[in-house]
């Protein structure tokens, strides 16, 4: 997905984001507002993922 896009559409993709990672939650969530380093933070800490797995996981979602 088009990072810049996602960024523009934050408020949009966060229910699906929160939908595919429940361990996210609503205030994580609208803390990113769209900073993808902090996304990748997040599922780093929650999800034991490495950045690049973010970031195709990310990918994958749009």
């Amino acid at each position: 997905m088009n990072k810049e896009i996602a960024k523009g559409k934050w408020n949009q993709l966060s229910g699906s984001i929160q939908k595919k990672w429940g361990k996210l939650s609503n205030d994580e969530v609208a803390e990113i507002d769209g900073e993808f380093d902090l996304f990748y933070g997040k599922m780093q800490e929650k999800y034991g993922m490495s950045k690049e797995q973010a970031e195709k996981a990310f990918d994958e979602l749009g």
